[in-house]
């Protein structure tokens, strides 16, 4: 799914905006977030060290905004008929992952967050983190850190390096 979605988004901004652009662009959206910025800058002949760096930048960019006003959006959202139930369908998605980040707390949030499979990441962290009450000073190093982790994680997958190791 990451996939075509990132393919799709590639080939549409294709020569109308710089390479560098579309990644940091896709890195910032949620759902795909740097997993999709990565494939992208792969796909483009993006430098890895600059495909790497631009791809947490835009990844982690959101991250503190949705720590800070998510919860507020969410209840503003909540007043309105139509777009009360996707808040409720994002709030339930993203408590049915609390799971180990309520067992674990924080080192579970960074796990969440560093894994890079779809339904993890930056942005869920975050709204899980905000769901969850955790403070900011201490969600959002975390949350910085496994964006990192993820970023190496998504470089060796996406650039074929992991055959070098393996």
């Amino acid at each position: 799914m990451v996939e075509s979605i990132t393919d799709s988004i590639v080939e549409f901004f294709s020569g109308t905006l710089p390479k560098e652009v579309i990644i940091f662009i896709i890195s910032m959206m949620p759902v795909l977030e740097l997993r999709g910025g990565m494939i992208a800058a792969k796909l483009l002949d993006v430098q890895l060290a600059k495909a790497f760096v631009i791809c947490y930048i835009g990844n982690i960019l959101p991250v503190p905004f949705i720590l800070i006003f998510i919860r507020k959006i969410f209840d503003f959202l909540k007043k309105y008929k139509p777009t009360k139930k996707i808040v409720d369908k994002i709030e339930y998605r993203s408590m049915r992952k609390s799971e180990k980040v309520l067992k674990y707390r924080r080192l579970g949030l960074l796990m969440f967050v560093a894994i890079p499979v779809p339904g993890t990441g930056g942005w869920t962290g975050a709204i899980l983190a905000s769901l969850l009450d955790m403070r900011i000073k201490s969600s959002l190093p975390l949350i910085i850190l496994g964006v990192l982790i993820a970023d190496c994680i998504m470089t060796l997958l996406s650039y074929g390096l992991l055959g070098i190791f393996v």
